[in-house]
């Protein structure tokens, strides 16, 4: 097929997409935001951030020898910990579309009892009991687990269909299904 394209089955909704960085990249943001254990993380590294840059102020300023040396070292410390937190979204996106990439084209039937996806290797059905609750982005539906401290989810990206009315119609479905988290 020539890119996406959306159908209407007795069966759901029907998109057809190929894998896209961008598409993995924002559902993976957008999982990790709904968990309990990421925003954590975040805040702790940026806490570890800060409290380093202190030991470095402390060890350049206020002790009566300065130590530069300790002051790099926890400089970069610092910067190693927000720099690692912040790659983790990017990290698990790049790996993840790996191995989406290389099963090509996707086909996603959503329906009144869940969704399946088809690719070249692949077919998996996933009732709603499963993913119980979505987002929508403006170029997405993520559809997630609902355990938060889970990292399960699926995406629907709008690019996959490609009437007027296919949003509107899938988000139907969704909001009779799933709840909007």
């Amino acid at each position: 097929m020539d890119g996406a394209t959306e159908h209407r089955t007795r069966d759901g909704v029907v998109l057809v997409y190929p894998p896209d960085l961008a598409d993995v990249s924002e559902a993976v943001r957008v999982r990790l935001r709904a968990t309990r254990w990421w925003p954590a993380l975040r805040w702790a590294a940026r806490g570890a951030c800060a409290l380093a840059l202190g030991v470095a102020a402390l060890a350049l300023f206020v002790v009566r020898e300065s130590d530069p040396g300790t002051a790099v070292v926890m400089t970069l410390l610092g910067l190693v910990a927000v720099t690692a937190a912040e790659l983790v979204p990017w990290g698990t996106a790049r790996s993840l579309f790996q191995t989406i990439r290389s099963q090509g084209e996707a086909r996603a039937v959503v329906g009144e009892d869940g969704g399946r996806w088809t690719t070249r290797d692949t077919d998996v059905a996933i009732r709603w009991a499963m993913l119980p609750r979505y987002v929508e982005t403006p170029r997405l539906f993520v559809l997630l687990t609902a355990r938060r401290t889970g990292t399960g989810f699926a995406y629907l990206p709008k690019g996959g269909l490609t009437d007027p009315d296919g949003v509107d119609r899938l988000r139907a479905v969704l909001d009779r299904n799933s709840a909007r988290g």
